[in-house]
């Protein structure tokens, strides 16, 4: 458990590093400075939140996905404790 904190800890250091954070494709990048050359910055704006929005889209999903699963192997695990309990219940009784 602590390895993977540890690699968690160093991949969100390396992505709160980077000095192109908000990089932009090269069609992108232009669109964004011939707008600012015309004194318009929203473009970029708006840019750099649907990139953020098609980047964090991918993890959000797989966390939906891993606490389901979490979520229903814990309730499978408290079946079989439950049925356990009960067999062993049923065993010590006879």
């Amino acid at each position: 458990m602590k390895k993977w904190i540890i690699i968690a800890g160093f991949v969100l250091t390396l992505v709160l590093i980077g000095s192109d954070g908000w990089a932009q494709c090269a069609m992108c990048r232009g669109t964004v400075e011939s707008s600012m050359g015309n004194g318009r910055n929203n473009v970029g704006v708006g840019l750099n939140t649907g990139i953020m929005f098609l980047f964090v889209m991918p993890y959000l999903l797989v966390a939906i996905i891993g606490y389901l699963w979490y979520r229903n192997s814990r309730k499978q695990q408290q079946e079989r404790d439950f049925i356990a309990s009960r067999v062993r219940q049923a065993l010590q009784g006879s």
